[in-house]
């Protein structure tokens, strides 16, 4: 696990743009925080590092946003929908295990369907300060050491 801490929105934006350059097609990323943690201001520096130029908001009532791309990416909410049969019915398997980039807040609501490989970032914030943000990275070593190459 790889943790570090932003001070700002913008520097979790940037982080989110850097980290961004690290994903390949099929990767899901899990973001799992409480609210006003970041989840979203990260994905939208992901999202623009990933070449998204459009406005990107949280899909908690659509529950999936996607973005054209190469690749495509989705955005998932799953704080409304807790219902596993649920998801299966709306086929996030075909985004989960597709050729796009998955990114999936709250998603430890639906961790059982998450695959092995699922790079999983928890975010917290500091009580004493709301725009201090604590990142905690798990996933595999060889992603893990790119994580540490662009946070150095």
């Amino acid at each position: 696990m790889i943790k570090f801490t932003t001070y700002n929105e913008q520097e979790t934006r940037e982080f989110g743009e850097k980290f961004a350059k690290l994903l390949i097609p099929g990767n899901v990323v899990a973001f799992v925080g409480d609210l006003a943690t970041g989840k979203t201001t990260l994905i939208k520096g992901i999202c623009k590092g990933l070449g998204i130029n459009r406005d990107v908001d949280s899909p908690t009532y659509t529950l999936i946003n996607e973005y054209s791309g190469t690749p495509a990416i989705y955005h998932m909410d799953c704080y409304r929908e807790h219902n596993i049969g649920g998801w299966l019915e709306i086929g996030i398997n075909d985004y989960l295990y597709g050729d796009g980039i998955s990114l999936v807040e709250w998603a430890d609501q639906i961790e059982e369907l998450l695959p092995k490989d699922t790079i999983k970032i928890n975010l917290e914030h500091e009580m004493s300060d709301i725009n201090c943000r604590f990142i905690n990275i798990s996933a595999s070593d060889n992603f893990l050491e790119k994580v540490r190459e662009i946070t150095n």
